[in-house]
């Protein structure tokens, strides 16, 4: 009985022994004498135990493979515990091995590539298989019950071993076990990795990039956790991650977002901002009519009446009386921004601007665009890729700016006043999803590919400063009267001076007869199918590629009333007008900084591809509209 024991370790000894010697120099660089004079013995004593190197080679491999894949096939097998708890219980089994045997992977990695039939020749005759497939048959019986996801087998034995030891998915041991004689290890990689790919997306609901970004954050924060020591959380960061919980919630952060520019459009255009313009309306033509009745006493010329009242203080005071507009509008959008909102706007729309090619970084441009489309352009040069900045520059002219709101405002009161916040609202959101759709378009076409990955630090919610707030709407004020003392004044000169005078000069009783009608008359007839073909509405188009605002001023020149506006047009055409307004061609200014960032060629592209998209547009809705008028 001694004799036996003592044989037993002794065998054990030479195991171990050559294990070491294997794990730490290989198969091939070990021989028989080595292993002898690791243990003490001689060549003779040890071919007692074992004859050859490949049959050491076999006691050896069974060692450590026996040593986890019974205990794994036990676990498995178990019908008592979830398959979250058996996975676990694997994991630390594996993860045992690799500790006590910190070579092992390479030890295993360089006996697969160096006689992979050797390995599976030993595999067999350790009966391992039975192993793998119980093991297989169990896996297969928890899917067709339910308890686990339906997956092929393959897949989850690639994904568990890339998952724990890398370095023993190799080529040779996939073909070894899956693959069959038709298969490649290459097709079934390509299968694989997509495979892989969707079922991430889909269990986090985010695409890969984001997936991948988020899964890096939540490492961080672990690791953070467990090693930096912080100071209790402010009451303020506290509030934010309650109200975030709302605002940024994968359910609820569009409908608020919508639901509070609806709200903003609301009061801007309904309540405050329509009050505040009506009463710097009939301020200002109650100082009109002081001012004409002032010229009328001195028997002032007709000429300079005309230029005064007609040309000055019609168009120019007609654009002035939608400042508390644009001053209104900007108020809510400071306080928005100011307070954080905005910057949770960014984080929430990466994932809507990654489904069209572009991450949320380009939010921010587009943001911008809304103020005035020339910093959002500007605004771009943030942007790394190049393919992201040049996609963001041709969609920011799609978000409506503010010299677009005296058209819209003016329209909207004139002929939809019982709608006009729903009208403003329509408009706004009809830009963005013209944009939306023409990003599918460029990604599909011009600028194929994948976005960068988008990562911002989102500021803690506050109350708006009031001098950040005051700041911002005097700049948008003091811009605003520049434009109408400056541009706006010089296209209302002009304007005034070809309606008022025909090819000779001389002053016509009626503006049909006008060098204005002339020029006018000749595109006029591209507009008739949409329902805006009088000459003086492509006038006014035309006068807003030098400054958006000059539509209002230019209309109200060329009309004389509001009246006769209404009376030239119905509410169908004003509906297709403002869907042209919407979307045709940016003001020069736009046209000349797009130039400055990508080229001539890019602006001319510009120009051309919105009107001829604002015209179908603008066609559409008055066709679609016919059908119910």
């Amino acid at each position: 009985m001694t004799t036996t024991n003592n044989n037993e370790d002794l065998e054990k000894k030479i195991i171990e022994a050559a294990k070491e010697l294997f794990i730490e120099n290989g198969f091939a660089e070990t021989s028989m004498s080595d292993i002898a004079a690791k243990v003490g013995i001689n060549r003779p004593a040890l071919h007692y135990y074992f004859r050859t190197k490949d049959k050491m080679f076999q006691a050896v491999f069974g060692n450590i493979i026996l040593s986890f894949i019974p205990k794994i096939h036990d676990i498995i097998i178990q019908q008592d515990k979830p398959v979250s708890e058996s996975i676990g219980e694997i994991v630390d089994a594996y993860y045992k091995v690799f500790t006590e045997n910190p070579c092992l992977p390479l030890f295993m990695v360089r006996e697969m590539h160096r006689d992979m039939n050797h390995l599976s020749d030993t595999i067999k005759e350790l009966r391992l298989e039975q192993y793998l497939h119980k093991i297989m048959d169990v896996l297969q019986e928890e899917m067709n019950d339910g308890r686990l996801k339906t997956v092929p087998l393959p897949f989850v034995f690639y994904t568990f071993y890339s998952a724990l030891t890398v370095p023993f998915l190799t080529k040779n041991l996939s073909a070894s076990f899956f693959l069959e004689k038709d298969d490649s290890f290459e097709d079934i990689l390509v299968q694989w990795k997509p495979y892989i790919v969707r079922q991430m997306e889909t269990e986090r609901g985010l695409d890969r990039a984001a997936a991948i970004a988020h899964m890096r954050f939540d490492f961080i924060d672990k690791i953070c956790d467990e090693t930096v020591v912080r100071p209790h959380e402010s009451r303020e960061h506290l509030r934010s991650v309650r109200i975030d919980k709302v605002l940024t919630g994968r359910h609820t952060a569009i409908p608020c977002f919508v639901g509070i520019m609806g709200l903003v459009f609301f009061l801007t255009f309904g309540v405050i901002g329509k009050l505040l313009s009506a009463l710097l309306s009939m301020g200002i033509n109650a100082l009109g009519g002081v001012v004409d009745s002032a010229l009328t006493a001195w028997n002032a010329p007709y000429v300079l009446r005309s230029l005064v009242m007609d040309g000055i203080w019609g168009g120019v005071g007609s654009v002035l009386q939608f400042l508390p507009i644009i001053v209104t509008l900007f108020f809510f959008l400071s306080l928005l921004e100011d307070s954080g909102y905005m910057a949770r706007v960014a984080f929430v729309m990466d994932k809507l601007l990654r489904k069209i090619g572009l991450s949320g970084r380009s939010i921010v441009p587009m943001l911008i665009g809304f103020g005035c489309t020339v910093p959002g352009v500007m605004a771009s040069r943030t942007l790394t890729s190049e393919r992201d900045r040049k996609m963001t520059i041709l969609l920011t002219p799609f978000m409506s700016c503010s010299a677009k709101l005296p058209i819209y405002a003016f329209f909207s009161a004139a002929f939809f006043p019982k709608y006009s916040a729903l009208v403003m609202t329509a408009l706004y959101f009809g830009g963005i999803l013209m944009g939306l759709l023409m990003a599918l378009v460029l990604r599909g076409t011009m600028f194929r590919g994948e976005a960068v990955p988008f990562v911002m630090e989102l500021p803690n919610y506050r109350l708006p400063g009031a001098k950040n707030v005051c700041r911002l709407l005097w700049d948008k004020a003091k811009d605003f009267l520049q434009r109408a003392f400056t541009v706006i004044f010089l296209a209302t000169l002009i304007i005034w001076f070809l309606q008022t005078f025909d090819l000779r000069f001389a002053i016509v009783s009626d503006s049909s007869q006008s060098i204005l009608a002339m020029i006018a008359g000749v595109i006029a007839p591209v507009f008739r199918p949409m329902g805006f073909g009088d000459w003086r509405i492509s006038t006014a188009l035309i006068s807003g590629f030098m400054a958006k605002e000059s539509v209002v001023s230019t209309l109200t020149v060329l009309f004389g009333s509001t009246s006769d506006i209404l009376a030239c047009l119905t509410p169908l055409a004003a509906a297709s007008l403002l869907v042209f307004c919407l979307l045709y061609t940016p003001c020069v200014a736009a046209i000349a900084s797009i130039k400055r960032e990508l080229g001539g060629k890019w602006a001319v592209f510009v120009v051309i591809a919105q009107c001829v998209i604002a015209w179908l547009a603008a066609f559409v809705v008055h066709g679609f509209g016919t059908l119910f008028v």
